[in-house]
């Protein structure tokens, strides 16, 4: 089969190209799809450089998410299941190729109303997504959430199950007008904007809580924003940190506000838990969101939206438009 290799195994955008490799051996209990599209995430430009190590067990190709056609089932796979059902899903790598070998447990089955692309663009982020508003976030109605990087996938789809669970405050930042413009555009989108690179966001946390502080955070920036997030924080805050874009150091940090307001930090990743915690993620998700979902001109209470869609022969161009940071909403990668 064909996949997006990378020349020497690491290194630039450049290094990028599809070449041929065997395609995955079906295993008792497994399932083969023949992949359609698939999502872009950081991940996969730091796993690109050699900074990301791959799963135990996984594929070392690049990719954790897609959409496509189940081309074969293995021994012992549920009548749920059928040839040429429409599926999307999570692996631990392996979705930039034409084939993908995965359990059951990590598909759903394609709505409908969804594209191709559309499909593609939910799975990793939505999980995400879940995991900081609702597993360790805890957000509650009529509380308060923070959002970083919130023009990114998994901001805007965690706004939106931000304002679906009643949140009273969805603070979004970004580094541009047109991000936080659009971003407050949106059904569902979020109530407040903060432009962070012009503005304090602690001090603008401070003007729309009265004082009080969010009970969430969600970060993925680090270094740069943690002692503005301890002070965004309110009593019983809960931050949760996905990523550190500017850095995982912090090189003084004061302890006492997070004894005094009793705040609780978590890390939190998807792709290095145990095939049980992410199929009960998955099941989770099906059940509370799955039929909330649409593309961005559907009707859903949960929009996904893309920001671009490349042909994967244009796998570098689209690494690119990830590293350039301008995107608004998911890049997908199509296989034809």
């Amino acid at each position: 089969m064909r996949a997006v290799l990378i020349k020497d195994g690491k290194g630039p955008v450049e290094n990028l190209y599809i070449g041929e490799v065997p395609t995955p051996s079906l295993g008792n209990g497994q399932i083969l799809v023949r992949i359609k599209a698939f999502g872009l995430n950081r991940m996969d430009i730091l796993q690109r450089n050699g900074n990301y190590p791959v799963p135990p067990g996984a594929s070392t190709l690049l990719g954790v998410e897609f959409s496509g056609i189940i081309a074969q089932l293995g021994q012992g796979v549920s009548d749920e299941w059928a040839d040429g059902d429409e599926v999307f899903g999570i692996a631990g790598g392996g979705a930039y190729a034409e084939y993908i070998v995965v359990n059951p447990t990590h598909l759903m089955h394609k709505p409908l109303k969804l594209s191709w692309a559309e499909a593609a663009s939910v799975p990793e982020v939505f999980l995400t997504a879940y995991q900081g508003i609702h597993v360790y976030g805890r957000l509650q109605g009529t509380e308060s959430v923070l959002i970083h990087a919130a023009a990114s996938g998994v901001g805007i789809a965690a706004i939106q199950m931000a304002r679906a669970a009643g949140a009273t405050n969805v603070i979004a930042t970004a580094s541009t007008k047109e991000k936080l413009d659009w971003l407050r555009s949106i059904p569902n989108g979020a109530t407040h904007a903060v432009n962070y690179t012009t503005q304090d966001f602690s001090e603008e946390v401070r003007k729309i809580t009265s004082g009080a502080g969010v009970n969430v955070i969600l970060d993925f920036v680090g270094t740069t924003h943690w002692d503005k997030n301890i002070d965004s924080l309110g009593i019983d805050g809960r931050m949760v940190i996905f990523a550190f874009l500017s850095g995982s150091a912090i090189p003084t940090a004061d302890l006492a506000p997070i004894l005094r307001k009793r705040l609780q930090i978590t890390g939190s990743t998807l792709r290095s838990r145990s095939l049980q915690y992410q199929a009960d993620l998955i099941s989770q998700l099906k059940t509370e969101y799955l039929g909330k979902v649409s593309g961005k001109d559907g009707d859903g209470v949960i929009r996904t939206y893309i920001h671009k869609i490349f042909n994967w022969s244009d796998i570098q161009a689209a690494h690119k438009e990830m590293e350039a940071n301008k995107n608004i909403g998911k890049i997908i990668a199509e296989i034809v």
